[in-house]
């Protein structure tokens, strides 16, 4: 069981906790991971990060596939591989929502899983450099002939010699999109994994593998299972403090008709409260919604409390078929009672 620090994206001023992310590396973590949202971009900490540590894995997790172009992706991760070195970049990649995708990037939500596989055949055929790069997808062509294009576009490849066998994972929770990562990544960040919920996803992953052929099953996939660790003394404490992000992502993550969010909990058995949860913060009532998350679904997935429950709690996550636990948390004693926790699950 490996674990990583997830340290998402940044608040209403830029801040990187470079402290904890080297006392994770001291500790043996596996991985940083960055993210985005529509405020500071998942990239550019990496190669931050990449210059004041020595051996730590630096994850994307994830980019948004709306916010840059294929090419761009492959250009900016392979840059910061090479700068950083040892081969030390992880791609994560998805396709956000609707809101966001034609909300602040301007682009077309079109067919998304189509979009993500080009995407990714796009990026891997430019990390090959094997020849100048063309790609005839149903959602992303290169060179593009479409509507304004002058007809001069010509077939490139990259001038930068690249690292063809960087990671690339996928953020991903629908059963497409799941049997998808199954057959083109390297790594899956799903939405929402909870000890004993792999058995939901497992035909899914597999039935990918299978397609992909050449020997690849899912052995060879990283899972990377997010979780929230707050040590605290008293456990209903924890779980309070971690509901008003929960009621954000449920109530304001998405449009009221399509919020995977809310699509998650109501599937995990949580419907009543993630209705709830919704009409409450898109009324406004922040405080109601966040009081309206059931402490049983905060319980579910994270690990909170006094650290002999977290140490104790781990074990479920330790055999959830996950292979790699990503740490949420701001706490420096959070980082360290997981490693200590991994260690006596060793």
């Amino acid at each position: 069981m490996k674990l990583a620090l997830s340290i998402g994206y940044s608040g209403a001023r830029m801040a990187l906790p470079v402290a904890l992310v080297q006392r994770a590396e001291e500790l043996g973590y596996h991985s940083v991971w960055t993210a985005e949202a529509y405020g500071s971009d998942a990239l550019s900490p990496l190669a931050y990060l990449a210059a004041v540590t020595n051996r730590i894995k630096l994850g994307a997790g994830i980019i948004q596939l709306a916010a840059r172009t294929a090419a761009n992706a492959a250009m900016t991760a392979a840059t910061i591989d090479a700068m950083a070195g040892d081969d030390r970049m992880l791609l994560g990649i998805g396709v956000s929502g609707p809101q966001i995708v034609e909300g602040w990037y301007g682009q077309p939500w079109g067919r998304p899983y189509h979009r993500l596989k080009d995407y990714v055949a796009i990026i891997r055929k430019i990390w090959a450099r094997t020849e100048p790069v063309t790609h005839a997808g149903s959602e992303i062509s290169l060179p593009y002939t479409g509507s304004g294009s002058v007809g001069l576009a010509k077939p490139l490849k990259s001038i930068l010699h690249m690292n063809a066998k960087i990671p690339i994972y996928l953020g991903t929770g629908t059963q497409a999109t799941v049997r998808l990562t199954g057959e083109i990544a390297d790594g899956w960040l799903p939405l929402g994994f909870v000890p004993g919920s792999l058995p939901e996803y497992l035909p899914w992953l597999e039935q990918g593998s299978a397609r992909a052929g050449q020997g690849k099953s899912i052995r060879d996939l990283e899972i990377m299972a997010a979780c929230h660790v707050r040590v605290d003394s008293k456990v209903k404490a924890a779980l309070t403090a971690l509901k008003p992000e929960t009621a954000l992502y449920v109530g304001g993550m998405g449009a009221r008709s399509k919020n995977f969010h809310k699509t998650l909990m109501i599937r995990r058995g949580f419907g009543e409260a993630a209705e709830r949860v919704q009409e409450l913060y898109l009324a406004g009532r922040k405080d109601e919604a966040a009081a309206a998350v059931p402490d049983e679904w905060i319980d579910q997935k994270s690990l909170v409390g006094p650290r002999a429950r977290i140490i104790e709690r781990f074990r479920a996550w330790a055999d959830s078929g996950a292979t790699i636990i990503g740490v949420r948390s701001e706490q420096a004693e959070a980082v360290e009672v997981m490693a200590e926790a991994a260690r006596r699950n060793a």
